[in-house]
């Protein structure tokens, strides 16, 4: 029998009970990928991360580490809110040595800082092109009017631009049309966003029925994509953002050079227990 620590921490947030909840489970010795999916769906969150040090190091002396990320129903490539989760984890629970953690993902090389305003993550930018929108996503969304949609080209992230905040939060999808969507490209997922107001630059939603996620409560990765429509847009470098679920959550956006883009998020750690397999 394994016994692997596991924390549920919510991310994007500096208050228990909101931002989005990730589960983070840290490997010392590999487990098998259905162990790994078992216990996603076992969690049930939009997110658990498997976190192991690399080169054989315990834990605590690493400062690379391999991560991946589990919907309940499948591995994702890139997922933010749960790469804050495992950050908070191992700097401020395990007390690894430094102020940078380097992983190695599916989306490539990311690096994690500690900064006075939280957790800084080193993303790639994800460039979007314009597209043209299916007649059956604007009616499964109840969509009345919109701006125009783009695309990520890297994360497939779908994002509608709404013309207010009102229509952003308005929306009630229903996931079993979307679910039945036959879309003419690949698509992982999709986000409304509208400008923001006096406290945020832009605003956002983010469905993914297709990943078992109805609506996600915060979801890093469509900020990859939302950062450089926005910031092209408003002509800004720094963007503060909103995600506006249930639970709610917010993000600083900084473009960086070399299409990249930092994530900077706080994160609260609500449960620490063991799992047995």
């Amino acid at each position: 029998m394994k016994v692997i620590p596991i924390y549920y921490v919510d991310a994007f947030t500096k208050e228990c009970f909101t931002g989005n909840p990730a589960a983070v489970c840290v490997l010392t010795e590999s487990i098998e990928d259905k162990y790994m999916q078992l216990i996603a769906k076992e969690t049930n969150l939009s997110e658990t991360a498997f976190v192991q040090p690399l080169e054989g190091q315990a834990v605590h002396q690493a400062n690379r580490y391999s991560l991946r990320w589990f919907t309940p129903k499948c591995e994702v490539d890139l997922c933010g809110h749960a790469t804050i989760a495992t950050s908070e984890i191992l700097f401020n629970r395990l007390g690894i040595n430094g102020e940078q953690i380097i992983y190695e993902t599916k989306s490539g090389r990311l690096t994690a800082r500690k900064t006075d305003q939280g957790i800084s993550l080193d993303f790639p930018i994800d460039e979007f092109s314009p597209v043209a929108l299916p007649a059956a996503i604007i009616e499964a969304m109840g969509i009345e009017s919109y701006e125009n949609a783009i695309i990520g080209k890297n994360t497939k992230k779908l994002v509608i631009c709404l013309k207010t905040k009102s229509d952003v939060l308005k929306l009630t999808p229903d996931f079993e049309k979307m679910k039945n969507i036959e879309f003419a490209m690949t698509v992982k997922g999709v986000g409304v966003t509208c400008s923001g107001d006096e406290d945020y630059d832009c605003i956002s939603r983010y469905f993914n029925p297709w990943a078992g996620i109805n609506e996600d409560p915060v979801t890093g990765s469509v900020h990859t994509v939302l950062a450089a429509y926005w910031s092209k847009l408003l002509n800004k470098s720094e963007l503060r953002a909103y995600q506006a679920s249930d639970r709610g959550g917010e993000m600083i956006l900084r473009i960086l050079t070399g299409n990249r883009v930092e994530l900077i998020g706080q994160a609260v750690v609500v449960l620490k227990g063991e799992l047995y397999i």
